[in-house]
């Protein structure tokens, strides 16, 4: 019998890509079977610079599960990004981490059941606002 293939689970976060609490999500399913895990970050047309690249959130995710993670290409509009990473990597799952109701824009526009349309499994992991204050700390005090 052939060993079951990995689950392939397609990451999407921006402001969150870091937080204890998407680590921990994905820490947890990397624990419980075997899985691969892509990031796609979404350009942010609006701002000058994105809030995480690829390059700096990747190793933090690639520690957590302790295997490699595909960086996926984004693009100016977060749900055809995610259904075009769908399409061409054949992902099984997607995680959408977001800001709370208030300050995300995703939440807002129902990108979350915008993206569970393309027949896949969805989780939501929302981050408290605690948890991006104590990032932002972290990052200020380190500069």
């Amino acid at each position: 019998m052939e060993p079951a293939r990995p689950t392939r689970i397609l990451v999407v976060a921006n402001r969150t890509a870091s937080t204890p609490v998407l680590l921990d999500e994905i820490g947890r399913r990397a624990r419980a079977a075997p899985c691969r895990f892509g990031l796609l970050i979404p350009d942010a047309p609006t701002r000058k610079a994105p809030d995480w690249t690829l390059q700096d959130a990747i190793p933090l995710l690639e520690r957590e599960v302790q295997s490699r993670v595909l960086g996926v290409a984004g693009g100016p509009d977060t749900f055809e990004a995610v259904a075009r990473a769908v399409q061409e990597e054949g992902f099984d799952e997607i995680i959408v981490s977001t800001l709370p109701a208030k300050r995300s824009r995703w939440r807002r526009r129902d990108l979350v059941r915008e993206i569970a349309e393309l027949g896949l499994p969805v989780t939501a992991v929302v981050v408290p606002r605690k948890s991006l204050i104590d990032l932002l700390d972290d990052s200020i005090s380190m500069k």
